[in-house]
């Protein structure tokens, strides 16, 4: 007799399936480095375009033809170091130590303290971390308010961190090319694109019933037994889908640079404009739509396997939508 296998529907993977507070992801977790480094960058998602370049495989060198997204980097600018103390429930903030010279856009976000605080003693932290914000007027996104983020800052004692967080918040902007190299592997953060309300067969992966079914067709077949007599919370059923917080794992730079007429079109990128600042290009797709904010950090299982990409042939400047 044949064996019966019917796959639930739908992933338990991500549960419960909620919409992200933010519109800019939040990083819980910063891969243990030893180099002293800033682990992560934010950017803005510019579109989708393709590219061919020369790949070694084997003993020869291949044209290998790639779908890749794009990223607007511009610099970002440090606001804060953010000190932290070990405790029963975790990692909790005892204080921010703010520069002092703020953008005047950073206004719309939050009011700087009048006070100055000062640093505080070795013994009285355990982690510290670095807060910058971005500057989105020197894009062409069309908005002011910057979007402020928590980086992880690497090394091996506390008092390392606490010497490079110092050096870098009297400095004027971060760049993503002090951070990141070309043929590196990175993870990607991002809320995916918001689909509204939609049924199970688009939500869940539910298969459509033949046309003489019973009262519908994209639909499932039973909410559940009679006993018990409630509605299980597995049950695929209709409901909003997309705005999720999603990380994608083992992204992989194609290229970093800073010459804009390399990528731009004449019209500019389809639904986002011209691109102003440093670019990184990123192998395969990201999550998110157009214009939205999308954090890189240093992968935390890179693959043993690195492509070995000789040569950039050719960067289509036809954006996809």
């Amino acid at each position: 007799m044949a064996k019966t296998h019917h796959p639930r529907r739908g992933s338990l993977q991500y549960w419960p399936r909620k919409k992200a507070r933010k519109i800019r992801p939040r990083i819980n977790s910063w891969k243990a480095v030893e180099e002293v480094k800033l682990l992560g960058f934010l950017g803005y998602k510019a579109g989708m375009s393709h590219v061919i370049v020369k790949e070694k495989r084997g003993r020869k060198e291949e044209e290998i033809f790639y779908p890749v997204t794009i990223l607007e980097c511009p610099p970002l600018k440090p606001l804060a170091i953010r000190f932290y103390k070990k405790t029963e429930n975790g990692l909790m903030v005892i204080k921010d130590v703010y520069a002092e010279k703020f953008d005047k856009e950073l206004s719309r976000k939050f009011k700087p303290p009048k006070k100055k605080v000062e640093i505080p003693k070795m013994e009285e932290f355990d982690d510290l971390r670095l807060i910058v914000y971005t500057r989105p007027k020197n894009t062409s996104i069309g908005k002011k308010k910057p979007d402020i983020i928590e980086l992880g800052i690497g090394g091996k004692s506390k008092e390392e961190k606490l010497e490079f967080a110092k050096n870098l918040l009297g400095k004027e902007e971060i760049k993503v090319s002090e951070i990141f190299k070309q043929g590196q592997f990175v993870d990607v953060h991002g809320v995916t694109k918001g689909k509204g309300f939609q049924g199970t067969v688009k939500r869940y992966g539910v298969a459509v019933k033949q046309h003489k079914s019973e009262k519908t067709k994209r639909g499932i077949g039973t909410l559940g037994p009679w006993t018990p007599k409630r509605v299980l919370y597995s049950v695929p059923q209709p409901g909003k889908m997309g705005f999720h917080l999603r990380t994608e794992f083992n992204k992989f730079i194609i290229k970093i640079g800073d010459k804009v007429e390399e990528i731009n079109p004449k019209g500019g990128l389809v639904n986002y404009g011209f691109i102003k600042n440093e670019y990184v290009i990123i192998k395969g797709s990201i999550p998110g739509s157009k214009k939205r904010p999308v954090v890189l950090t240093e992968a935390q299982r890179p693959p043993k396997k690195i492509p070995q990409i000789t040569e950039i042939i050719h960067i289509s400047q036809k954006s996809q939508q």
